[in-house]
């Protein structure tokens, strides 16, 4: 069983047992099964540029061909900067406390959200239970296993319970239209000066 998720609310340690909501269990699943003339399953599979090698489902999550060819299995990778230069990997942060900040509806739309928890807790703190009852948001660094970069762990809850959605950041920059000028390619004021007038025909 996985490691918790632990945070720490103005002093108070709270543990989520944490499981991960699929798409199938939100919206149903349809399936789309290609078969032989046999009626026999097919299994997706595909080929490297040089056509010497059959890779199937699995295959590629061990590692990578290089360009030249050569295998490189995952645990040989590292992260690498804009400049080229190696980063240190992220830990995970299951099973280690977190320190909740309040976040707030803007947080949560502009979280690209990767990955839905429904999160359980045999014991959760007086004070964080309030705030959640009342509707506050609260985030703070997630990271699953182990890579190089550590998302952003949002919790709420609703009627349906308590709800971990962890996902990246992005924040958009809104500018007003009236501030918007379109530019012209030609370099003309008018936009419609070469549209045709149909009453002359």
């Amino acid at each position: 069983m996985a490691k918790p998720i632990v945070v720490n609310y103005l002093g108070q340690t709270t543990n989520f047992d944490h499981k991960k909501l699929s798409r199938k269990e939100l919206y149903g699943r349809r399936k789309r099964e290609v078969v032989d003339r046999n009626g026999v399953a097919c299994r997706r599979a595909a080929l490297t540029d040089d056509g010497r090698f059959l890779l199937v489902s699995g295959m590629t999550a061990q590692g990578y061909f290089t360009d030249s060819g050569r295998w490189v299995p995952n645990k040989e990778l590292v992260g690498l900067d804009e400049d080229g230069q190696e980063v240190d990997s992220v830990p995970s942060t299951l099973g280690v406390e977190q320190q909740l900040e309040q976040a707030t509806t803007a947080d949560l739309l502009d979280l690209q959200v990767a990955s839905v928890y429904r999160l359980n807790a045999e014991h959760i703190d007086d004070g964080l239970a309030k705030q959640l009852d009342a509707g506050i948001l609260f985030r703070c660094p997630f990271n699953y296993r182990a890579d190089y970069y550590a998302e952003t762990l949002i919790i709420l809850k609703n009627e349906h319970g308590v709800f971990g959605l962890v996902g990246i950041p992005t924040p958009m920059e809104w500018t007003d239209a009236a501030t918007v000028q379109p530019a012209l390619a030609d370099g003309s004021d008018d936009l419609f000066e070469d549209d045709l007038d149909f009453e002359m025909f």
